[in-house]
């Protein structure tokens, strides 16, 4: 699902992103709900990036990445955690593109989350190429998510990826 999202352009570097586990819901500007097996998935786009809330019986987690004020917790490389009787991974990075490089980006990644069923993206007025975008799968009985944050005056494209499953025993 691709939208224009109706607010001015927050997020105005990839340096200002943040990352956070366990936020309430906030205000979403474009909402995906997805059944993914067992899983009830909610794909946000926020004025300030994106946010994932994912609820299953094993529980539940909200990963949320955006500017937040305040936040002393930096976009980080990567991330695992045991969440209960889950395992959460994530890792970001970012590229840096020249403009036709970026533009070229831009159109292949809202191409294929557009249409996808289980994608949403949204842009922001003022640049085609200023996006926010996400696609969720459930492989092998873990939820995955990917996001793009498109910062197309900068030349840069952030890109997260996530994973949350059940521990996987130990075998020795």
């Amino acid at each position: 699902m691709l939208t224009t999202l109706k607010t001015a352009y927050t997020d105005t570097r990839a340096a200002d992103l943040a990352w956070a586990l366990g936020r309430e819901p906030l205000p979403a500007l474009a909402v995906l709900d997805l059944q993914l097996g067992a899983a009830v998935l909610q794909l946000r786009l926020l004025g300030a990036s994106h946010q994932v809330l994912l609820e299953e019986d094993e529980g539940s987690c909200s990963e949320t990445v955006a500017c937040m004020p305040g936040s002393s917790t930096p976009l980080p490389l990567g991330v695992a955690k045991r969440l209960g009787e889950w395992e959460y991974e994530f890792a970001a990075r970012v590229e840096t593109l020249t403009q036709g490089q970026f533009a070229g980006r831009a159109q292949e990644l809202l191409a294929l989350v557009a249409d996808h069923p289980n994608g949403l993206a949204g842009t922001f007025p003022g640049s085609p190429h200023a996006f926010t975008a996400m696609l969720a799968q459930r492989y092998e009985g873990q939820v995955r998510w990917r996001t793009w944050h498109a910062y197309p005056q900068e030349g840069q494209l952030v890109v997260t990826r996530s994973r949350v499953g059940a521990r996987m025993p130990v075998t020795l």
